[in-house]
């Protein structure tokens, strides 16, 4: 199966050209590389590679740098894979990608376990990833092997192309896009199953470079889920208590905020989509106002 792997990546060149050159360990490497970015000057490409790679350059934000890869990718690729520029993958993860969608014709998108995810705290370095990564091969193999999902974490997933079709991330998700990859990757349950392979892995750094602003984001926290619901893409039973989660740690920490979230700023753009919602007023891209 010809597998094409794309990177959106924004003002992390540094970050991209480590990640191209943790690629040429995977035991299968990708038929194509295709890194998606605004323009030319957020990426550095290694002299050399073992596999190709092309740049897809074009508007910026999560969803339309997303899509902006995925085009050129439909029709030539089988499974096309999407790695944010902070993801580190064990070395056989390709491999056992191809593996997973050559044994089961009825699975739409697989995503990996990620067995440490920086997302959660201030970050992690690949000094860290290599650690966790060399521990968990020592670990006992998991017997929850298989698990379905609503829709697929966008830091690491899989997609089966032909199941694409007319469906792409939806660009009204601006810049980070919060929650583009369930949006997507929900809608394709129609299609087959969104699972997680727990014997997949990595590690998402979660490196705080080039996120949106604090009020920006919570913004999205309570806006978006709210626009999937009424989109119909995504179930009322999963975005609502996820905002509910992240509204609430927004409040409650909002007097002691972690030194690496800006806690206040996300509270108050939790309040103003609030505000927005109960007038009515549904608008993701609000935030390119803010």
């Amino acid at each position: 199966m010809k597998l094409a792997l794309i990177i959106p990546t924004l003002g992390r060149p540094g970050q991209v050209l480590r990640l191209l050159a943790h690629l040429a360990r995977q035991s299968r490497l990708p038929d194509e590389v295709i890194v998606s970015a605004p323009d030319a000057s957020h990426v550095d490409l290694p002299e050399t590679s073992p596999f190709p790679i092309s740049l897809a350059l074009g508007s910026r934000g999560l969803a339309a740098q997303r899509n902006a890869a995925m085009a050129p990718a439909l029709g030539r690729f089988e499974i096309i894979t999407f790695f944010d520029d902070d993801f580190v993958p064990a070395d056989d993860y390709l491999e056992l990608v191809e593996r997973s969608f050559a044994i089961r014709d009825d699975w739409a998108v697989v995503m990996g376990r990620v067995i440490r995810d920086g997302a959660s705290n201030a970050g992690l370095t690949w000094d860290d990833a290599a650690t966790a990564l060399g521990a968990s091969q020592d670990e006992e193999p998991d017997q929850a092997q298989v698990v379905d999902h609503v829709g697929a974490y966008g830091c690491n997933m899989s997609i089966r192309a032909c199941l694409v079709g007319a469906l792409r991330f939806d660009e009204r998700l601006v810049l980070y896009g919060w929650q583009e990859d369930i949006d997507f990757t929900s809608q394709l349950r129609s299609r087959g199953r969104v699972v997680c392979v727990t014997a997949i892995t990595g590690v998402h750094l979660g490196i705080k470079a080039g996120r949106v602003s604090g009020k920006r984001f919570g913004y999205s926290q309570v806006a978006n889920p709210v626009y999937l619901i009424l989109k119909g893409s995504v179930p009322a039973s999963f975005a609502l208590p996820l905002m509910g989660r992240n509204v609430i740690a927004n409040l409650a920490r909002s007097l002691w905020p972690e030194s690496y979230i800006d806690r206040r700023g996300r509270l108050r753009g939790n309040l103003l989509a609030m505000v927005h919602v109960l007038s009515g007023r549904i608008e993701p891209e609000y935030i390119l106002k803010i």
